[in-house]
């Protein structure tokens, strides 16, 4: 198993809770940060331009991914090409569809030969992935974020789908793709082994790090130990 100073991975954290992104960029091998509408609900954002340009003071060198909320393509264009001027350091998450299956592509083609570098999400299938290769090609830089963990959440393996689109992504140079949504601390190790660019990891995955080479034997001494300790201190009697 490779150290974690091998992986040739890049590592964003996911997230909307300052504390938490101010945690991880005090860590040198968090190599940028992404964030979504979702995630800043959760963590109780109110004022998304407050958050978002607070949030690129405290983190002023390390990309970030800011997410459209509008449904309707012209004003996610209003709202992308105001994101993009808040820091040299922002890409422009576009979904690859509105909630009504209508394709952002035409959107996402004209943003990224303005100039405008993005990080075009949700992506399920290799169809996708090809139209915004396609869209891209020659344009801003650009990621290209697969949902991996939520496509193997239906019970479907997504390697052999990334597999394929690290191969299609060669056609674009000026893009890099996004393991997205990962589960589990293995899926960074898979996604450094077949060429994926960077994989976006949330902080309690990150936290398991320290994991990484942990002697199994230990390991489990110390989940039975978990177990006495807790049977003890609940004090439970048969």
């Amino acid at each position: 198993m490779k150290r974690l100073s091998e992986l040739e991975v890049a590592i964003f954290a996911d997230g909307a809770e300052k504390a938490g992104m101010l945690e991880m960029y005090a860590k040198p091998y968090i190599r940028g940060f992404t964030t979504n509408p979702t995630l800043m609900r959760k963590a109780g954002v109110t004022d998304y331009e407050s958050f978002a340009r607070d949030i690129l003071q405290a983190i002023p060198d390390r990309p970030i991914s800011f997410e459209v909320f509008a449904d309707e393509f012209s004003e996610m264009e209003r709202q992308a090409r105001k994101i993009a001027t808040w820091g040299k350091n922002v890409a422009v998450k576009i979904p690859i569809t509105n909630t009504r299956r209508e394709s952002s592509i035409p959107l996402v083609e004209r943003l990224a030969h303005d100039g405008i570098p993005l990080n075009v999400t949700a992506i399920f299938t290799l169809d996708q992935v090809q139209s915004v290769v396609d869209a891209v090609r020659g344009g801003a830089p650009a990621y290209v974020s697969v949902f991996a963990g939520r496509i193997a959440d239906t019970g479907s393996d997504p390697l052999p789908l990334m597999v394929e689109a690290v191969r299609r992504l060669a056609a674009a140079p000026n893009a890099r793709l996004i393991w997205a949504s990962p589960r589990e601390l293995l899926n960074i190790f898979q996604a450094d082994a077949i060429g994926c660019h960077i994989i976006t990891v949330t902080n309690d995955i990150l936290r398991k790090l320290s994991l990484i080479g942990k002697d199994l034997a230990d390991y489990s001494l110390e989940t039975v130990q978990m177990f006495y300790q807790d049977g003890r201190a609940a004090g439970f009697a048969l």
